[in-house]
Order: C-alpha cells, then sequence, then structure tokens
C-alpha cells in the first residue's frame, strides 16, 4: 500500500481551485454544474473504481454513511454497531452523465440481489443502497430499480434511502488505504509521481479518481483506455513515463497469454 509523502512547508489546499494538479486538466468543470451523489455496494473498493471510470464523473472517495456514531473508524464500522455502511460519495459533472446513468453502473457493478445484504446491522455492515437527494433523485433510481429488476429472476433487495434522514446525513471519510484501493495497491510508483500527500488529496484528486477507475476496473480494455487517458490530460514528465511502463507490462502480459 502507499505510504503517504511527508507534507510540504506550505501545505496545498485540498480543493480544484488551488491545486496545481487541477490547473492541468481540461475538463474541470464550473462548481454550478457538480452534483453529487451516494451510494453503498457491499465493499467500496469495487464500487469506487467502477465509478471512477465513468465519462463525466469528476472525483470520488470511499467512506461510511447512515450511521449515529460521530468519525467513526474503519474497525468501528465493521463490528457493526455504527450503522454506517461502506459507501462511495461520487461527484459528477450534470452535462456529461446523469444521476440515472450512475443508478445503471450502481446496478450492474454489484449483485443487488445478494441476500447477505438483508442482516445489514446484524454481523455485517455492508448493505446494498441508493442514498437519494431529492424526490427526482429518488424517482430515477425507483425506475432504474424496477428496468433492472426485470431483467434478473432473483428479487433485488436494495435499499433506496433519503441521505438526509435520521440525522444521518453526514459522510464521514474512510482511512487512506482504502482510497483509490487498486491505485494504492497495485501501483506505487504511479501513486508517488502524482504526489498526493494527504487522504483528503486522494479524495479530491481528478486524475486519480480516473486512474483507478481504469487500472482496477475490467481488464480486457485497459491498455486502450490507458493510451485515451494519457492523450488527453496533460500529465506530469515522471507520471507519463510510469503510465507508459504500465502499457508496455500490459502489452508483454497479454502477449503470454495470447501465446498460452
Amino acid at each position: 500500500m502507499y505510504k503517504l509523502l511527508p507534507k510540504p512547508k506550505s501545505q496545498i489546499q485540498a480543493n480544484f481551485s488551488n491545486s496545481s494538479e487541477m490547473t492541468q486538466l481540461e475538463d474541470i468543470p464550473p462548481p454550478e454544474f457538480l452534483r453529487e451523489a451516494i451510494f453503498a455496494a457491499g465493499r467500496f473498493w469495487e464500487i469506487e473504481a467502477a465509478f471512477g471510470g465513468v465519462d463525466g464523473v469528476i472525483r470520488t472517495a470511499t467512506g461510511y454513511f447512515g450511521g449515529s456514531t460521530v468519525k467513526p473508524s474503519y474497525k468501528e464500522v465493521i463490528e457493526g454497531n455504527t450503522g454506517h455502511t461502506e459507501a462511495v460519495k461520487v461527484i459528477y459533472d450534470k452535462r456529461r452523465v446523469s444521476y440515472k446513468s450512475l443508478c445503471k453502473v450502481f446496478w450492474t457493478s454489484h449483485d443487488p440481489t445478494n441476500k447477505h445484504y438483508l442482516e445489514f446491522g446484524v454481523d455485517t455492515h455492508y448493505r446494498s443502497a441508493i442514498f437519494y437527494g431529492n424526490e427526482e433523485e429518488k424517482k430515477e433510481a425507483q425506475e432504474t430499480k424496477v428496468k433492472h429488476q426485470m431483467k434478473l429472476n432473483k428479487r433485488i433487495v436494495t435499499k433506496i434511502l433519503s441521505r438526509n434522514s435520521n440525522n444521518c446525513a453526514v459522510f464521514y471519510m474512510a482511512e487512506n488505504q482504502h482510497h483509490k484501493y487498486y491505485l494504492q495497491r497495485d501501483h506505487i510508483p504511479l501513486c508517488e509521481s502524482l504526489g498526493l500527500r494527504s487522504t483528503q488529496h486522494f479524495a479530491n484528486s481528478h486524475i486519480a479518481c480516473k486512474l483507478n477507475g481504469i487500472l482496477g476496473g475490467p481488464g480486457n480494455k485497459t491498455s486502450e483506455e490507458l493510451k485515451s487517458f494519457m492523450e488527453r490530460y496533460q500529465l506530469p514528465k515522471q507520471t507519463m513515463l510510469v503510465l507508459e511502463e504500465i502499457l508496455h507490462n500490459l502489452g508483454v502480459k497479454k502477449g503470454s497469454e495470447l501465446e498460452d
């Protein structure tokens, strides 16, 4: 797992307007076009990677949602006594991707018929849930649920809940090792090249969001998506070198699989 770099004397502010990374990106929208969504789908690692790969998703963060304990730790959450579930916050550009489209990604990124999610609060902290912010989102989530249910032969157990109910509307950030998990686990040199120095930087980094989506998603299109990503963004030289090495290794791996 990636070890956080030491903080510089003048800490970079962890937001889009002041981050030096953000000035290099071509598609960070003005704040008025940004919207927020929260989903829970079992472990937050997989669902974060799934949303990171969606065009129009600007950033993602893993965390804990829906409980009553203030600032819970991972250990407290997995013990099942805080009322929180692992969840992912998605910040997206409403002009490029709709809330309904994000719901469709949600349904196909996990098994919403898994009966273990019904045991939430008993001996597990995992659940399948869409936390809507208003009535329009509630309606769209329900519509996509009905359509997805028609494709399945088992009942969907997912809950569609207001994220403003029961005074449980605070999304608490998970610990550093849970953000962009696949990027941290498998690509330490790449993390080092991005210079991410805090949990907040991992959560706010658009670059890390997209790379985690590409490298943590289905592997059959990884090379093509990575090449497109490298062409789209003005990345630091060191980051480009690391990505070129990853591309090379992916090509070698693919060639070996073809020989087998």
